[in-house]
């Protein structure tokens, strides 16, 4: 089953102390919560949409905090107070501004960069967490040509430091890893990184979810990991869904857990958000 929902849509409620019922999964690239309609960037915006979500895990990319271009809001920590989430951790993957004519330096702290704009991706949970972990990979050495929200036809991008988190869950049913990831848009560096995380992945404890904006299309991220594909749907770009680059690939966890996927059309970013309602025995 499959639906599309916009931003007006009245989210779900489910306890997460509840001992069964559904475990909604959610992946959602949000453009440092931009609105591609007018290119404004506001919290209260960015909460609306986390509310939307309403997921048990989140995993967010191209996330700001501390960054003057969204009023240097912890974005990480305004959507997991949307959540009602008390587990999150932001892994910041360069310090400074992503983009333009700014100069930005990779990172390799996860959680000491307070003093300055950093940029990454995040995990939230409403279940408890066990532990976290984190896996970082260098950018590529080239870039290509891209299309940027707010440019003009193609622009030519460098590619920039890329990260894994996984966290270790108390699941509903016993423990549960879910890794959240934003891979190199860069042909091939996508597919190694993704390769190596699922090999990675398979340290922590299972099943296991992978989670993200992966940069590769349709059956790609299957066929590179021989994990399930818990969703196929277009999310990309959100006013007009084409392409799925925003994926939910499974370790342990078989197509006939999943009981509803939802591509959601938000207020904020140029993805849709994919979310995935799971059953576990």
């Amino acid at each position: 089953m499959r639906r599309t929902i916009c931003i007006s849509a009245r989210a779900r409620c489910i306890d997460p102390s509840a001992s069964v019922g559904p475990v909604r999964v959610v992946t959602f690239n949000m453009l440092h919560g931009r609105s591609v309609l007018d290119g404004s960037i506001e919290e209260s915006a960015l909460r609306v949409a986390a509310t939307t979500l309403n997921g048990d895990v989140v995993g967010l990319q191209e996330v700001d905090r501390g960054q003057p271009r969204s009023q240097l809001v912890d974005q990480t920590a305004a959507v997991a107070d949307a959540l009602g989430a008390h587990y999150w951790r932001f892994i910041p993957t360069l310090r400074g501004t992503p983009g333009g004519d700014v100069q930005w330096t990779p990172s390799t702290d996860d959680e000491t960069e307070t003093n300055q704009p950093t940029y990454g991706i995040a995990l939230v949970s409403r279940l408890p967490v066990q532990s976290w972990h984190v896996r970082r990979f260098g950018p590529a050495p080239v870039g290509m040509p891209l299309m940027v929200p707010g440019s003009r036809g193609l622009t030519h991008v460098h590619d920039e430091p890329r990260v894994g988190v996984a966290a270790v869950l108390d699941g509903r049913s016993g423990p549960l890893t879910v890794v959240a990831a934003h891979l190199s848009f860069m042909p091939g560096w996508n597919v190694a990184q993704l390769r190596a995380l699922s090999r990675w992945a398979r340290g922590f404890p299972g099943p296991r979810l992978l989670i993200g904006d992966f940069n590769l299309p349709g059956a790609l991220p299957r066929m590179t990991t021989r994990w399930a594909q818990l969703a196929r749907a277009a999310t990309y770009p959100s006013w007009r869904p084409r392409v799925q680059f925003d994926h939910v690939l499974a370790d342990g966890i078989g197509e006939s857990a999943v009981r509803d996927v939802e591509v959601m059309k938000l207020g904020v970013s140029d993805h849709c958000a994919l979310a995935v309602d799971l059953d576990f025995p």
